[in-house]
Parts: structure tokens; sequence; C-alpha cells
């Protein structure tokens, strides 16, 4: 009879784990991972119906920031590739997943310790999904950022090297107890390893901006004191605005709802601020028009922290991948909200993770609260050479392996994955394919962006003609 876990689960031993992957190779071949389907696609109607849910006079930021290149607007493409890949055959081995790992989502912050760490740091869209999911996401990325003039040679290279090491990784994983894989971390300077002096030159620099991004650093540019003592934020339209209707969400009120969420030590710490002020700060590239807040703490010697709170949305994996989430992880999501999916699945994937983590649940929106720029940066993966974009990307899969190896199906993955090469030479391929298929999507938004734009351009010609008319 089958062992099981504490919560009832069947345990597999690490032998019968590769075995099930292995066996999971005759229900879905590996080549199936390979298939894209056209029919029925609607990528512009997916960012539209996002677009319906967000802060109307954020949308043409949105626009504009995803219409920059096509890695920026792949960056904002987390649901149509979801909706993508909920047509496509998966493994059915799920894991707890970042659901939108691509290149860009890697980099540094802070651990409790103060040591900087490299990492997965965006979690918006984290759930339970198949583990080749965020995978074939990282290798797409890794395609299309190199076709920013590196050549088809380094970028099939590169997302290659990029599957290799993720199998690896995973192999080593599985074959290491759970603690030995709950304990394991990358810190920032071993992303040095394999780089050239030129990338390492550029990792350096790197490192040296996100230790400065402290939030009394931040605090110093974004606010200033009043009469009262206390610091306000400075609004810098758009970008920076004190929202009245909004704020009143993240109140003192919510914040007590936040303390409440986070571990206890940090609630001990937090009964020695309050809040002083709040403004709405735009982020990102595909989180524009979602509502996110800047807060700013001071104690009674108006000594400031400043915190970010950020919308959380029902994730892409399951809105449109379709994927039927744990029955813990949906408790979870009706006592705290989307914002406890949001942390809860952060502190898996993580090796360590933002001890001020927790999360609101509001009346008309769900948020999580995060420390505002922890010694947090990343790498421009357009100022590296070939060499160093091909490690980058490697560090990357390790680093994704790691997080997914967090879960009891690891074995299973290694086990479906095998030693890498045939996986490798499939989502190279896969990954190619879709990248001209994000070219399209990318040619027909910039084009509708093109067309919106003259169109309202016309628009205000007319009505100023009609108004000097009026008054003429």
């Amino acid at each position: 009879m089958a062992e099981t876990n504490l919560v009832g689960e069947t345990m597999l031993s690490r032998a019968e784990g590769l075995a099930a992957g292995r066996a999971a190779r005759d229900r879905v071949p590996r080549t199936a991972l390979a298939s894209i389907t056209m029919a029925g696609r609607d990528p512009l109607g997916i960012l539209d119906r996002q677009n319906s849910t967000r802060v109307q006079d954020l949308i043409p930021l949105r626009t504009e920031r995803m219409s920059a290149d096509l890695f920026a607007f792949y960056r904002g493409t987390a649901a149509i590739m979801a909706a993508d890949f909920a047509r496509e055959p998966h493994t059915g081995i799920l894991v707890p997943s970042c659901g939108d790992a691509h290149i860009g989502n890697f980099g540094f912050f802070a651990s409790p310790q103060r040591t900087l760490m490299f990492d997965l740091n965006d979690f918006d869209e984290a759930a339970w999904a198949p583990w080749e999911w965020d995978l074939k996401r990282l290798v797409a990325s890794v395609v299309i950022g190199a076709r920013g003039g590196r050549g088809q040679a380094l970028a099939d290279d590169a997302a290659r090297q990029c599957v290799l090491a993720y199998a690896r990784a995973l192999r080593a994983a599985a074959s290491a107890d759970p603690l030995q894989r709950y304990f394991a971390h990358f810190d920032a300077t071993a992303a040095r390893d394999g780089l050239d002096v030129d990338s390492q030159r550029t990792l350096q620099k790197a490192i040296a901006a996100a230790e400065k991004r402290t939030g009394a650093r931040a605090a110093r540019r974004l606010t200033v004191r009043g009469d009262d003592g206390h610091l306000r934020f400075v609004e810098q339209p758009p970008v920076m605005t004190h929202a009245d209707p909004d704020i009143r969400e993240v109140s003192d009120t919510a914040f007590e709802r936040y303390a409440a969420s986070a571990n206890i030590d940090v609630q001990l710490l937090l009964r020695q601020y309050r809040v002083r002020d709040v403004a709405r700060r735009v982020v990102g590239v595909g989180s524009v028009g979602t509502r996110c807040f800047l807060a700013v703490l001071g104690t009674a010697d108006a000594e400031p922290l400043l915190l970010q709170v950020k919308q959380a949305a029902r994730s892409v994996l399951a809105e449109y991948g379709g994927i039927a989430q744990p029955d813990d992880l949906q408790e979870r999501i009706r006592e705290g909200g989307e914002g406890a999916r949001v942390v809860g699945v952060q502190r898996v994937l993580q090796a360590f993770s933002d001890p001020f983590l927790g999360h609101i649940k509001g009346a008309r929106e769900d948020y999580y609260v995060r420390q505002f720029h922890d010694m947090k940066g990343s790498i421009d993966t357009d100022e590296i050479e070939d060499e160093g974009y091909r490690e980058y990307a490697v560090a990357c899969a390790i680093t994704l392996a790691r997080a997914h190896a967090q879960a009891p199906a690891a074995a299973q993955i290694a086990g479906y994955a095998g030693k890498g090469a045939q996986l490798a030479d499939i989502l190279v391929s896969w990954a190619n394919a879709y990248a001209d298929v994000a070219e399209q999507d990318y040619r027909s938004f910039a084009a509708r962006a093109a067309e919106q734009g003259a169109a309202n351009a016309a628009s205000h010609t007319a009505q100023r003609t009609a108004q000097e008319e009026s008054t003429a």
C-alpha cells in the first residue's frame, strides 16, 4: 500500500518519481511540447479584456510601453501565452509556477540577512501550472531577446543551453533530499560564473546599482517633508499621483489588515510606524493600469519606511490557462484574496523572501505588499556580450529549476526531461516558432496602436478647431 504524506497525498520515492516521469512520455510525448495551434487565437482581444479592468487613463501608457519593441511587447503578454498553452498538450506534472518567467523577471534583491540574492522577482501571476509552461516562457524570451541583433545561431545556442541547464539542475535537485533542495540558493556573485570579462563588469555594475537602491534613498528622492514634519510624496504625473478615491483602499484600516497578514516579528515592527502618505505609482510594462501604490510610513521620530502596495488579480495561469488550483491555494485565496496567492507562492519559489510580504483583501480589489527598492535590481541584457547572454540564460534556468524543485514532483520532471538533449531540440524549435507568432502579434498590436493614435490626434484637432470657431 502506498504511503501518504501529512496531508494525505501519495508519496513517491525518488525512483518511483523518475519512473512516473518517464511513463508520462507515453501519455504526452516530448515532441507534443512543440505544438502551436493558431486557430482561435485572439491576442489583441485578450489584451483588451485585461485593459477593461484597469485604470483607464493609464491604458495609453501601457500601450506606449508595450509598443517600444518586440521584447517589451512580450513582457506584457503572459495572458496571451497562457491562453496559447491552454490549447496545447501538457505533461500534467504541476508545480508552483512563476507564471511570467521571462528572462527580464530575474534579478537581485536583499535577503533578510542583507545579502544580495539572485532569484525570480515577479510573482503577480504565480500559481500552480505544468512545469514546462515556465520553462517555455523563459526559453522563448531568450530567443526573442536575442533577436535584437545577436543573430540566429546565438539565439539557438543560448536557448539550447538554457534547457540543458534546467534539465541538469532539476536532475541534480531530484537526487537531493527535500531539505537540501529547500535550503539551496543562488547569491548574486554566483551569477558571475562563466561570464566573460566585459559581462562580469556589467554584472558588477548592476550589483552596485542594486546595493544603492534602498528604501531610505527612495524616500529622499520621492518625498518631501511637510510643515507637520511628516514625509509626503512629490507628484510626478502620470507616473506618481495622489488619487484619493483609490487611496481609500489602502488607508490605515487596510494597513491594519496587511499587518495582520505579515509574520509576527514584522507585525511587532510595524507597531512603531503609521501611514503618512499614499500615492499611485505606475510600474512595469504589462502591469501598467493595475492599481499600484507607494506608502510612506513614519515613526514618532519621522524615520521612513516605504512599502509598495500592488493589485493582485486572478493569475493568468488560472484565468487564461484554465489550470484548476489546489484546494489549499483556493482556500488561501478565499480567506486572504489574490494577494495571499501571490505572497504564498512567492515564498515557495524564492530561496529567501522579503520579510515585509503581506496581503490585503479589499472590497473591490485585492493587494499584496512588499518593501520598495530593497536593494532590488536586474541586469540589462542588452549591455552584455553574446557569451554573457548565453551564461545569463543558463543562470536563469538554474534558478527556475531550483524553484520548481521545491515541489514533490521534482523527480517526475527529471524523469520526463531526461538528460535534456531531446527536450532542448524540441523546445528550441518551438521557441523560434513561437517567437515568430509573437512578432506577428506585435506587428498587429503596433499597427492598431498607431491607428488609434492617429485617430485620437485627428479627434483632438477637430475639437480644437470647433472650439476656435465657436469663439471667433
